[in-house]
């Protein structure tokens, strides 16, 4: 059998849909980040076994559930409160840990991300993941847009997950990603003043999917127009438009949220030019150069 581990913050709302599809584990956990609604009592309601913790980051928590909770099985399935398991899926999990070699720590699985009731399936950017774990043997990275990273090999299992991130409304996912935008800004910040070094050439041909997304995403992050390359590249090469509706207002959202992080990293800048300069007279060109108050 396969261990559950569900994350939640306020998730009365998608966490029925989330337990009834993996009713099928007699060693459900859910790691919560001190809800304030239902959540938790659902979750008991449902058989769960219910843990909390105070937010900090994302891979903190994500670490401090592998590490504090003492699972039933040695294969653990990571989920969110809105994502769904698949009886197809279930199948190829159950077959997997049956067969898999000691050398093997972690699957990757695809992901099937939802939007007005569509798949989308050539909007969305990464669809693989990886969420089978041997809990001991991973762990996370990175404050935001976590990044798992496996002690040992990785399998790949055919089947997807179902993915329904704006089940709460537009309006919730653009709030989720004006938050997530200001930590993306605070971190590109960062790697810039630690002059991170990022390679095209592992960006394009490393075997590694976690190395060849963080080039990636390190290269695209110093792209000047990056909104507008997104948005293209979803829309022409990905062909986004396929997708009907729902593609092409994935990657209107997608563009504004990239939007989001260029705002926030020039405003990140602008103040930063402003707190180091202390000569009134500097201080007056800068703002008189963005435009602002004097």
């Amino acid at each position: 059998m396969i261990s559950i581990l569900i994350l939640t913050k306020n998730e009365e709302r998608d966490l029925p849909l989330c337990l009834k599809s993996v009713a099928w584990s007699d060693d459900v956990h859910l790691f919560d980040s001190l809800s304030t609604d239902g959540t938790c009592q659902l979750a008991r309601e449902a058989g769960a076994e219910v843990h909390q913790r105070g937010f900090t980051n994302y891979s903190e928590q994500r670490n401090a559930a592998l590490l504090g909770i003492s699972f039933k099985y040695p294969w653990v399935l990571l989920l969110d409160a809105d994502e769904r398991v698949p009886a197809a899926l279930l199948a190829e999990m159950q077959a997997f840990v049956r067969l898999a070699l000691p050398s093997i720590v972690a699957a990757r699985i695809r992901r099937r991300d939802y939007l007005f009731g569509t798949w989308l399936k050539r909007a969305q950017i990464s669809p693989f993941f990886i969420r089978l774990v041997r809990p001991l043997q991973v762990h996370y990275e990175r404050e935001i847009n976590e990044v798992l990273v496996p002690h040992g090999d990785v399998g790949e299992l055919l089947e997807h997950f179902d993915h329904f991130p704006f089940s709460k409304g537009i309006a919730h996912w653009i709030d989720k990603h004006n938050r997530y935008s200001t930590m993306e800004a605070a971190r590109a910040m960062a790697e810039r003043a630690q002059a991170v070094p990022f390679s095209i050439r592992k960006a394009c041909f490393s075997t590694d999917f976690n190395v060849r997304r963080f080039h990636q995403k390190g290269i695209f992050f110093r792209l000047p127009g990056r909104p507008l390359i997104k948005f293209g590249y979803m829309i022409f090469w990905r062909r986004a438009i396929l997708d009907g509706r729902a593609g092409v207002t994935y990657a209107f959202l997608q563009c504004i949220y990239e939007y989001f992080i260029v705002l926030k990293e020039y405003e990140m800048q602008f103040d930063s030019k402003l707190i180091l300069s202390s000569d009134p007279a500097t201080r007056k060109r800068e703002l008189s150069r963005a435009g602002g108050p004097q």
